[in-house]
C-alpha cells in the first residue's frame, strides 16, 4: 500500500468538511512542541495536529477515534476497519481479507503517530511523551488532537526549565527517549489491531520500525532535509534497539543514468499485494532492484 495514504486522503477532505464543529480548531495551547507540529502542518497539509489545554476535552463525534479504544480492539476498532474495507471496494472493485484490512488500517493509524514524536525530534531536539489516552485521530480530517505533558530534551535547550521537561545528557539518550516514547503509545494499540491481522510480536514491531523510518523519511523531504533525516533515523533504529525488529536500512540504487536513487529495504509487508498483485510498494521486500529502479526513475520523471 503506498505511502504516505493521508496524503491522499486527509488533505482531499479537509476543504470539504472544513466547517464540520465536532474538529477543535486553532491550537489551544502553545507547547514546547507546537512549532514542529506547525511546520509540519505547513509542508503536510494532509496532517493538522491541535494540541489540547489540560482541562479540554478530546473532541468527539463521528470520524474521531480515541486511541485507547482502538487499542482496546472492540467496536471502535471495528468502526475504525470498516472505513477501510469500504475504501477498498470503492477503489478496488473487490474485498481484502480481514487481516489485509486491518493491516491497511495500522498503517494509517501508526504512520502520523509516530510523527507526533518523530517530528519534534527532529526539528527541535524535543520528545513528547503521549501514552493512548492522549491522543484522538480523524483519520477522513487527516487531524489529530494530542495532549503533551511531558518532554525530554538536552541540556542545552530553553525549554529544559519549562514544565513537564525532563533533561537527558546527549543525543544517544534523546533517541532512547524516541524509542521509549513510540513504543509507549503503539505497544497497545499493536495489542488492539494484532488479533485482527493474525501477526504477533516480531512481525507487529517490524511494522513499527517500518512506520517509525519511512513516515520522517517522507516528511523530511518535504522540509528539505532527506539527507539529515536518513543519517538520524540510521542511528535511531540501527537493527539492535528491542522491541523494534530491524533497521532503517536505507540504501542507494543506480538509474540509467546514473543518476543516485535512494531507497529501503522495509521489513514487513502490507499485503496490498493481494488486492493488486501486480502492484507492489517501492521498499516492499517483494520488490526487487531492477523494478525499484524503474519505479522510482518514473516517480521523479513525474
Amino acid at each position: 500500500m503506498p505511502t504516505p495514504t493521508l496524503s491522499a486522503e486527509g488533505a482531499a477532505r479537509a476543504t470539504a468538511t472544513a466547517a464540520d464543529t465536532t474538529a477543535p480548531d486553532a491550537p489551544a495551547v502553545v507547547s514546547p512542541v507546537a512549532e514542529a507540529y506547525a511546520r509540519l502542518g505547513e509542508v503536510f497539509p494532509g496532517l493538522g495536529v491541535t494540541e489540547l489545554g489540560a482541562a479540554e476535552a478530546a473532541p468527539r463525534g463521528a470520524g474521531w477515534a480515541a486511541a485507547a479504544r482502538l487499542a482496546e480492539g472492540g467496536p471502535d476498532l471495528d468502526a475504525f476497519l470498516a472505513w477501510d474495507e469500504a475504501q477498498v471496494v470503492r477503489d478496488h472493485g473487490e474485498r481484502a481479507r480481514p487481516d489485509v484490512v486491518a493491516g491497511f488500517g495500522l498503517h494509517r493509524y501508526a504512520w502520523p503517530a509516530c510523527l507526533l514524536i518523530t517530528v519534534p525530534w527532529f526539528l527541535l531536539r524535543r520528545v513528547p511523551r503521549l501514552p493512548v489516552e492522549e491522543v484522538t485521530f480523524h483519520r477522513e480530517l487527516g487531524r489529530m488532537a494530542v495532549r503533551v505533558t511531558t518532554f525530554a530534551c538536552l541540556p542545552d535547550d530553553p525549554a529544559a526549565t519549562l514544565p513537564g521537561a525532563r533533561v537527558v545528557p546527549d543525543e544517544e539518550a534523546l533517541r532512547a527517549e524516541v524509542r521509549a516514547a513510540v513504543a509507549e503509545h503503539l505497544e497497545p494499540v499493536l495489542g488492539g489491531f494484532g488479533p485482527r491481522m493474525r501477526r504477533r510480536g516480531r512481525a507487529l514491531w517490524g511494522m513499527a520500525t517500518d512506520e517509525i523510518v519511512e513516515g520522517l523519511w517522507y516528511v523530511a523531504h518535504l522540509f528539505g532535509e532527506e539527507r539529515r533525516a536518513t543519517r538520524a533515523l540510521e542511528l535511531l533504529l540501527p537493527g539492535s534497539t528491542r522491541p523494534y525488529v530491524g533497521s532503517a536500512a536505507f540504501r542507494e540504487l543506480t538509474g540509467p543514468g546514473g543518476e543516485p536513487l535512494p531507497t529501503r529495504d522495509r521489513v514487513s509487508c502490507c499485503l496490498f499485494y493481494t488486492v493488486r498483485p501486480a502492484d507492489t510498494c517501492v521498499t516492499c521486500p517483494r520488490t526487487c532492484d531492477a523494478d525499484r529502479v524503474a519505479k522510482l526513475t518514473a516517480s521523479a520523471a513525474s
